[in-house]
């Protein structure tokens, strides 16, 4: 008889959109131990995203799980997977006499602080880092090849928020709603504001309603594009919080941005998820892309080694002609 862990700990410290692509890890190891608890330890922002999660048994803030003796529901925690490495939290897991410790031989930290060793190496492999995560479930027995056709199915985001009627009010039904998220709060290379500025002409306006999205802190960057189009578009960005965005998303038809979360939650929620990447290994969408049925990704064909000087400066992701993306949308809209 196979032992059965009374709870995991999935450890992603990092993004929204990093989170998202381990979602998948929950229904894997529910289809495998279904009376097991499945937590996901991350920073506090992206509580909503597990929130969201119909797998997720529940959230432990970063903080809050490096405190003495934590417990879970009053008892010891049984398994922690370390999806992303931090230091702090596998010593920490190891302080807390943690019965299983999973982690990967790369990182040398984890030979004197787990007690699971996976070999993975995610910088030389050809997989994506949603397929990466998973192969981390291997110590339990759990079956870890999976195809990104079969990974889209995962997710279980579907305890969404229910839409504010303000924002409802927003939408149009007789068009495709289309979100148009320019920034990525510098963490992917940016297609640039006049892509998006002539992506926006490009569009017929009678079969699309176009929203601008992005953070609060966002919204000065974000201004000179809207200054500059000409044609009517909805400024959304810094008024909702993540989880009233993640509702509208849900409610809309199609997302347009680099690698950035809201990209990822739209892959989720399987509406169309059009993501634009540069060429960079390091980067690639075959790596980073959005995974969802609906998910589609832009890079120019070519090797790319001079944007690596610049973290932000890609003329490669600039290449990509806004008729490109028009095209795909155009194919998408049924309207």
């Amino acid at each position: 008889m196979k032992f059965i862990p009374a709870n995991i700990i999935l450890s992603r410290t990092d993004s929204i959109g990093d989170m998202i692509l381990t979602l998948p890890m929950a229904k894997v190891i529910k289809d495998y131990f279904p009376d097991t608890k499945v937590f996901f330890l991350g920073r506090e922002y992206t509580r909503p995203v597990v929130e969201a999660c119909m797998y997720a048994d529940g959230f432990i803030e970063l903080n809050e799980f490096l405190k003495e003796g934590f417990l879970i529901d009053g008892k010891p925690v049984y398994a922690i997977v370390h999806v992303k490495p931090l230091n702090a939290v596998a010593k920490h897991a190891k302080k807390l006499k943690i019965k299983w410790r999973i982690g990967t031989t790369n990182r040398i930290f984890h030979w004197n602080t787990c007690n699971k060793l996976v070999k993975l190496s995610r910088k030389k492999s050809d997989l994506h880092e949603a397929q990466l995560n998973l192969k981390l479930l291997k110590p339990f027995g759990i079956k870890t090849d999976f195809s990104l056709n079969k990974i889209e199915n995962l997710y279980g985001f579907k305890n969404i928020k229910t839409l504010d009627a303000n924002y409802a009010a927003l939408l149009d039904k007789t068009k495709y709603n289309l979100i148009l998220h320019p920034k990525s709060r510098g963490s992917a290379r940016e297609w640039g504001l006049d892509n998006f500025e002539l992506l926006i002409s490009l569009l017929d306006k009678t079969k699309y309603k176009i929203f601008i999205s992005g953070t609060t802190e966002e919204q000065k960057q974000v201004q000179p594009l809207l200054d500059k189009v000409t044609v009517p578009v909805t400024d959304i960005t810094g008024k909702m919080s993540l989880p009233e965005f993640i509702s509208f998303i849900a409610h809309c038809d199609g997302v347009v941005a680099c690698s950035t979360g809201p990209l990822h939650i739209a892959a989720a929620l399987g509406k169309d998820a059009l993501g634009l990447y540069a060429p960079l290994h390091s980067i690639r969408p075959q790596r980073w892309g959005p995974v969802g049925k609906n998910a589609e990704v832009f890079v120019v064909n070519r090797q790319c080694s001079d944007c690596y000087k610049n973290k932000m400066a890609c003329h490669c992701i600039k290449e990509i002609h806004p008729f490109m993306i028009k095209e795909a949308l155009d194919k998408r809209n049924k309207n």
